[in-house]
């Protein structure tokens, strides 16, 4: 059966063989342009939440990005900073984060856990179907790391090779859509377990992990050959034993803030978003974690 590269399952393999929240108090500032409408709705929209509190899903093991301190209990990044200004920018006065996943984000905002994500989220058209996103605030590229010690230089070094990604992030999509684009594979999947989680093709095959700890401990340990995933994330498990495989890109992607499809909320942030761009607060923020 082919494979269609963006109806991937995403699945999690247990390895090779809580949320958590802060309440932090927010400083006073101004707003500013217009949302990203998907081209089909799929839920009802949602007004602005009441309150004073916006509760934001962000990542709590992505270093520089949104990362969680738990003897502290206090999160720091890229993101945290920006949605800590993006919400003095629209009247809150306090952020609750809340710690997803690329498992669980998506379910979060539908279910109305969280008011948006903003968590290494890549604006993608599937993506737009459900929910609204912000202009872009940072743009990354999905990348392939291998060990040293593996002596693989390039992607045909790959040819019969594992892959691994993380569940629930667009990784796996991406992959065996560039790998067939570029002829690596024919995309035709040859087996399949049950949950998706081991999937072979024809000259490649994909493990995907329920965290990223676990998908670097499986390169590490010689479980895949290559991890694929953001580059904003790989720098977390990056060491002097591991290389980003040259000349190989698997797609250019840009992160933005996702709020519910239709909502009131949806317009404010994205036109704090807009604003933040233009007056270089962005900048500013990007170059303090970079």
């Amino acid at each position: 059966m082919a494979l269609a590269a963006a109806g991937l399952p995403i699945a999690a393999a247990t390895g090779c063989t809580d949320k958590t929240t802060e309440s932090t108090a927010a400083r006073s500032g101004s707003a500013g342009s217009g949302a990203l409408a998907g081209s089909a709705q799929t839920s009802a929209p949602t007004p602005a939440p009441a309150g004073d509190t916006i509760r934001a899903g962000v990542r709590a093991d992505v270093v520089g990005f949104g990362y969680l301190n738990e003897n502290t209990g206090n999160y720091y990044g890229l993101e945290i900073d920006i949605v800590r200004e993006l919400a003095d920018r629209i009247g809150y006065s306090e952020v609750e984060f809340v710690t997803v996943t690329p498992d669980d984000r998506k379910e979060m905002l539908l279910e109305g856990k969280i008011d948006l994500i903003a968590a290494c989220y890549s604006i993608a058209e599937t993506r737009l179907k459900n929910f609204d996103f912000s202009p872009a605030y940072y743009d990354d590229a999905v990348i392939a790391v291998v060990q040293n010690s593996s002596m693989i230089e390039s992607i045909d070094d790959l040819k019969g090779g594992i892959f691994g990604t993380m569940a629930g992030s667009n990784a796996a999509p991406l992959l065996s859509q560039k790998l067939y684009d570029i002829g690596f594979s024919n995309g035709e999947v040859v087996t399949a377990n049950e949950d998706n989680s081991d999937v072979s093709f024809d000259t490649w095959r994909l493990l995907q992990f329920p965290s990223y700890q676990e998908l670097s401990d499986a390169l590490e340990e010689g479980c895949i050959d290559a991890m694929v995933l953001d580059g904003a994330i790989a720098h977390t498990y990056m060491n002097d034993k591991r290389v980003v495989l040259d000349d190989f890109t698997v797609a250019e992607q840009s992160y933005g803030v996702a709020t519910p499809k239709g909502s009131e909320l949806s317009s404010l942030v994205a036109d704090a978003i807009q604003d933040m761009l233009d007056d270089g607060t962005i900048e500013q923020l990007t170059d303090k974690w970079d």
